[in-house]
């Protein structure tokens, strides 16, 4: 059973690498890619179901990663929406926990960290 992503990051090559990473190395499938908040927030309206995490960035080519975030409140339990970032300073991390986030995690370091969470998510759907 593939873990379904949605990718909200605005840097094609950043975006590449973490589809190939998450793909390779922690069975997720990446059901859709978007580089800014408003059509984040469409797709998301359009397709509540069709995801099981969210990754977010902060910084995007149009609005903020936080809106996003704050957009994924109404979602169903198991699913999950995380902020990746390069500015995953305490500040922000707290901000996104407030807004709804389940972890933050900074691009970095903690790729590791975010691809361990992938793998506890598909081992907590399996007992599902």
């Amino acid at each position: 059973m593939h873990l379904r992503a949605f990718i909200i990051e605005d840097h094609p090559i950043i975006r590449a690498s973490l589809v190939a990473t998450l793909a390779e190395l922690a069975n997720v499938e990446v059901v859709g890619c978007l580089e800014n908040e408003t059509s984040a927030r469409v797709w998301l309206q359009q397709h509540p179901q069709d995801w099981d995490l969210g990754i977010v960035d902060l910084f995007l080519r149009d609005g903020s990663g936080l809106g996003v975030i704050a957009a994924c409140q109404q979602r169903s339990s198991h699913q999950k929406v995380v902020l990746l970032s390069n500015f995953a300073i305490s500040e922000v991390r707290d901000r996104c926990l407030q807004l709804g986030a389940d972890a933050v995690f900074d691009k970095s370091n903690e790729i590791d960290a975010l691809l361990d969470y992938c793998r506890m998510l598909q081992r907590a759907m399996l007992i599902r």
